[in-house]
């Protein structure tokens, strides 16, 4: 579904990204981890068009999307959500989630388009269990609803693809259950594929079934949690020599 291909990245004279290439097949859930600036966010905006790269292409469903805007990959079906989550703080919870709907992957509108944009989006704001006053601003809402949030509008643009950029940070114990499931649900029941980077280790390892490790720009493994987990140089990356 999704192809990586010699993906560099250079800020002036600094590497970002060196020559990374995987492939992403359709319905799986991979994560992606890697020490503080080992490239995991600057891949997740090359993918979404937030970067062009400085060398390499980005394919999706066997079309080069390499330099497409955000809103065309977006249309395409490649959806993301944020590490720190990006409400418009003047629409209410509510308006935030119908902006997916309305500007997503469906182009289709009928004169009654805002109607079930508002109902797709309380849809999905149930999906992902938040229980606040969906006409209510999002000014209020805890760390744990406002990723919620952020997950909920992700899911209105109705992606086939989602890349979860750090999406368990802040929660507490319980709240990084609950994400937890919200994660399964949305691979099981919607048939999403999931590209997720995630620093809380423990909780990532025992969701997906395969983890691609990024160090200093290089792709130094990619394989099942427990070969990731084995490997010298992963332990290498995260604890030094």
């Amino acid at each position: 579904m999704l192809t990586i291909k010699n993906v560099s990245k250079r800020f002036g004279g600094v590497s970002a990204l060196t020559e990374v290439s995987f492939n992403i097949e359709p319905g799986s859930f991979v994560g992606i981890i890697g020490p503080n600036g080992s490239g995991k966010t600057t891949l997740f905006n090359i993918i979404s068009g937030t970067y062009g790269p400085s060398q390499g292409d980005v394919l999706f469903e066997d079309k080069v999307v390499t330099g497409f805007s955000p809103h065309a990959i977006c249309r395409a079906g490649i959806a993301r959500t944020f590490q720190i989550p990006q409400p418009i703080r003047t629409l209410s919870i509510v308006e935030n989630v119908m902006l997916g709907a309305i500007f997503g992957r469906e182009k289709e509108r009928d004169r009654h388009w805002e109607k079930a944009a508002r109902e797709k989006a309380i849809r999905l704001i149930d999906f992902v269990g938040l229980t606040a006053n969906v006409d209510a601003l999002p000014d209020r809402l805890t760390a744990g609803d406002l990723r919620k949030l952020e997950l909920a509008r992700a899911l209105a643009t109705n992606p086939k693809t989602l890349l979860a950029d750090e999406i368990m940070s802040g929660l507490n114990r319980e709240e990084l259950k609950e994400a937890s499931t919200i994660l399964q649900k949305v691979r099981e029941e919607l048939g999403v594929t999931i590209v997720w980077v995630e620093h809380i280790m423990h909780v990532l390892m025992k969701l997906v079934e395969r983890v691609i490790v990024l160090s200093y720009g290089v792709l130094i493994c990619d394989g099942t949690p427990d070969v990731v987990c084995n490997d010298q140089r992963v332990i290498e990356a995260y604890l030094g020599q």
